[in-house]
């Protein structure tokens, strides 16, 4: 099975929890993660043509990359438990979508900011791309 990848903002308190969250959901382990900020997550960006400046979580999957609220779907698709329900918001017109996302992404920092991303559990380190 082909890794999916989350790229996220590694200074945000908001990804980090949002980060754990997939991880606890996800018992197959097909997500791999690298903060945006990272140099994997530049050399993804760049390779993947995600625009510069773009402020999103990043799913990159099946050779391309997804944002904002698709990345979110897609994620919430592949998750354990009820979170694959979530899915069923793909039929509504992606600038509905983005526009809740926009609202949430625009005060993450309200969760808090980080300055170095939290190191994860040792049995979740392979996951993370360095």
């Amino acid at each position: 099975m082909l890794k999916k990848i989350v790229l996220f903002d590694g200074e945000c308190g908001f990804c980090h929890r949002g980060v754990q969250f997939i991880i606890k959901r996800d018992p197959r382990k097909i997500f791999q993660f690298a903060s945006l900020e990272s140099e994997i997550g530049k050399h993804l960006c760049a390779h993947y043509q995600v625009p510069s400046g773009l402020e999103s979580l990043i799913l990159i999957e099946n050779g391309r990359y997804y944002a904002k609220s698709a990345a979110v779907l897609r994620i919430c698709r592949k998750l354990s438990g009820p979170w694959k329900v979530f899915y069923l918001f793909w039929i509504l017109p992606t600038f509905l979508r983005d526009v809740l996302y926009d609202m949430v992404a625009k005060n993450r920092h309200l969760f808090g900011k980080k300055d170095a991303c939290p190191l994860p559990g040792k049995e979740d380190l392979e996951r993370f791309l360095s």
